[in-house]
């Protein structure tokens, strides 16, 4: 049986979709393919959306009978070796819950990440104080201090892609007001917290935007999302929501066009990356005095 995995690679998420592009040009039916490695359909389908790991074998049965030639199955076969390398954030296996495993696997591959936060500094903004109140605070039932710094360890980790030397994403963040005026552990914490925020923005991949409480109600007030773009055409623009015990990945072209216009009409009525800084550092003052 093919070995279930929590978040898939980028390049397992490519190597997949490629997969049932190939079958369905070559007009192989899943249950042909399925008596070709004498498995279940299941098996083909799980394949082919990175539910499990892709096996060399199984490509160099599949592959010959899409109709690919032997010098392209072994290009096929190397970069599925690379592809099945597992991710740095496989070492938290034991604080990433299977629904969050895949937000970081495509937080690290996308192009583009754009965030709407209502609640918190976004993760990969937060201070270390600051994500471990948060982390301590909101949690259901007592909280486990061992697992806690886990976490805690694990968001510091996926911040470096923000300063990585190699293709780091361009992040846009829109963040209530209430973000900045909720107190999280205190004047002095908080204080920390948007010094931060005002040295992270001066990154030239990073856009940050308050959406002031005087500018009213807006699309994005009903939750938190975050919109995928990655560089490779095989996987589409996704958006990611969570829930208290969960997330959803939407990639219809309807539900991403409807959340990029909700993204794009709060940019628009939002403050300006220029006067957030302003207001940042207006807060910093107000904090520092409380501290």
């Amino acid at each position: 049986m093919s070995e279930p995995r929590s978040a898939p690679t980028i390049g397992q998420l490519v190597i997949s979709r490629q997969l049932r592009a190939l079958r369905e040009g070559a007009e192989v039916s899943r249950e042909e393919a399925a008596k070709l490695l004498h498995v279940t359909v299941a098996t083909i389908r799980r394949m082919e959306s990175a539910e499990v790991a892709l096996k060399i074998p199984y490509l160099q049965v599949l592959l010959p009978a899409y109709g690919v030639p032997p010098e392209d199955v072994a290009s096929y076969v190397e970069l599925t070796e690379e592809a099945n390398k597992p991710g740095w954030w496989q070492r938290f296996h034991d604080v990433l819950p299977g629904w969050f495993g895949g937000y970081v696997s495509l937080e690290e591959s996308a192009k583009t990440i754009r965030e709407y936060e209502p609640h918190f500094v976004p993760g990969v903004l937060q201070t270390e104080a600051y994500t471990r109140e948060i982390l301590t605070t909101t949690a259901v039932g007592q909280p486990d201090p061992g697992r806690v710094e886990r976490q805690v360890a694990l968001r510091m980790r996926r911040q470096s892609l923000l300063t990585r030397q190699e293709n780091p994403p361009n992040f846009w963040a829109v963040i209530d007001e209430t973000v900045l005026r909720r107190p999280v552990g205190g004047a002095a914490l908080m204080a920390e917290q948007v010094e931060r925020l005002l040295e992270i923005t001066q990154l030239p991949n990073v856009t940050l935007q308050v959406a002031a409480l005087a500018s009213g109600h807006h699309p994005g007030t009903y939750s938190p999302f975050v919109l995928f773009r990655f560089d490779v055409p095989e996987i589409p623009d996704m958006v990611y929501i969570e829930y208290l015990t969960g997330a959803l990945y939407l990639d219809e072209e309807n539900e991403v066009a409807e959340h990029m216009e909700a993204m794009d009409r709060m940019v628009a009525i939002a403050e300006s990356a220029t006067r957030t800084r302003q207001l940042l550092s207006e807060f910093l003052k107000d904090l520092r005095r409380m501290a």
